[in-house]
C-alpha cells in the first residue's frame, strides 16, 4: 500500500509571525513528529500598506470574518505607514536558521510581502527580477546556500517570475492553487519555470466565518476534504494564524490527519516522490476562489486541452 503523505507549507508573512508564530509552530510540529516547509519573507515588513486593498472586491467582507487586528496585531498593521517597516531577515536570521536546524525545509516567500502581492501581476521583467533577486541574495546570506524553492506571496505571479525561478536554479515551487503537481507551460505549450506543487486545500482564513464554520469546528470540514483523497494534498498555513491564535485548531488538524493515516511532510519530501519527466503539463490562469478576495494564480487546463480549445 502506498504511503499517504500530506505536505505542510508555512507562509511567514510578517515580523510578528516570524518571531512569535514560528517558534510555536516548531514546538507543535515536534510534538506531532511532523515536518514542514517554511517560506520566509526576507525583507521589510510593510503590512500596513495593505490598507489599499480596501477597494478590492470582497476584501472588507474577508477582514470582517477573520479578525485581522486580532491575528496580526495593531502594531503590525501600522508598519510601512505610521511606523517604519522592520527588516525581518536582518532581525531574525538566527531564528530562521533554527528552523533549518530543526530539520525543516526553508525557502523564499518574498522580499516585501505587500509589495509583491499587490504589484507583481502588473509588473514586467526588470521589476520582477529585482524583487526576486533581493530575496534570493538575502536567503543565501542567512543560510549560506542558495534557495531551492519559492512560494509566492498571496499566490501572485507573472510570467517573468516563473521564468526567473528556473534561472535561479530552483528545484520546484508552490506559487498557486490547484489540484495536483504539474509542469507549467505557456500558451504555446513551451515549458515555463519549474515544477509546481500547488496548494490543494482551502486555508483557515478562507473558511472561518462562512457556512457556520468557526475556529472550533473548521477542522472537521478540512478533515472531510482529505478523508478519501487518492493523491497527496498540500496545505498552506500561516505563522500569523496557525502559529498564534489558531494554534489549537492546527493541532486538531494534525491529529486528525495522522488518524487518517497521513504522514505529515515537507513539500520537498513530496516533490522527491514525483516523476518529474512525466508531470502533466498545465497552463496557469488568474482566477478567484471562494473565501479569498481578488485574483490569484490557478492551475489551468492541461496543455493538450488548451491546444484543443477546451
Amino acid at each position: 500500500m502506498t504511503e499517504k503523505r500530506l505536505a505542510l507549507k508555512i507562509d511567514v508573512d510578517t515580523w510578528r509571525g516570524t518571531r512569535e508564530g514560528v517558534p510555536r509552530l516548531l514546538d507543535i510540529l515536534q510534538r506531532h513528529n511532523a515536518s514542514a516547509t517554511f517560506l520566509f519573507s526576507l525583507g521589510p515588513d510593510h503590512t500596513g500598506r495593505a490598507i489599499k486593498r480596501v477597494f478590492r472586491k470582497g476584501f472588507l467582507q474577508k477582514v470582517s470574518r477573520t479578525s485581522v487586528v486580532e491575528h496580526y496585531g495593531l502594531r503590525t498593521l501600522l508598519y510601512g505607514t505610521l511606523l517604519p517597516g522592520p527588516d525581518i531577515g536582518r532581525r531574525e536570521a538566527t531564528l530562521m536558521r533554527s528552523v533549518r536546524d530543526a530539520g525543516h525545509e526553508v525557502g523564499i516567500h518574498c522580499w516585501d510581502h505587500i509589495r509583491w502581492q499587490d504589484h507583481v501581476v502588473n509588473q514586467g521583467d526588470a521589476w520582477t527580477r529585482h524583487e526576486m533577486q533581493r530575496a534570493y541574495d538575502r536567503f543565501k546570506k542567512i543560510f549560506g546556500v542558495p534557495a531551492l524553492t519559492h512560494g509566492a506571496a498571496g499566490w501572485q505571479m507573472n510570467p517573468a517570475a516563473y521564468a526567473f525561478e528556473r534561472e535561479l536554479g530552483l528545484d520546484y515551487a508552490s506559487d498557486g492553487r490547484g489540484t495536483h503537481p504539474f509542469q507549467p507551460v505557456d500558451k504555446n505549450g513551451a515549458l515555463l519555470g519549474v515544477p509546481q506543487l500547488p496548494t490543494t486545500l482551502p486555508t483557515l482564513d478562507e473558511l472561518i466565518g462562512l457556512n457556520g464554520l468557526t475556529a472550533d469546528n473548521v477542522h472537521h470540514h478540512l478533515l472531510g476534504c482529505t478523508e478519501k483523497l487518492n493523491q497527496s494534498p498540500v496545505y498552506t498555513l500561516h505563522a500569523e494564524l496557525e502559529g498564534m491564535r489558531l494554534a489549537a485548531t492546527f493541532e486538531r488538524l494534525l491529529t486528525g490527519w495522522q488518524d487518517q493515516g497521513y504522514r505529515l511532510v515537507s513539500c520537498r519530501e513530496l516533490f522527491l516522490t514525483l516523476d518529474i519527466s512525466h508531470l502533466p503539463r498545465h497552463c496557469i490562469i488568474n482566477g478567484e476562489i471562494p473565501g479569498r478576495s481578488g485574483f490569484l494564480a490557478l492551475q489551468g487546463v492541461s496543455a493538450a486541452d488548451f491546444k484543443a480549445g477546451v
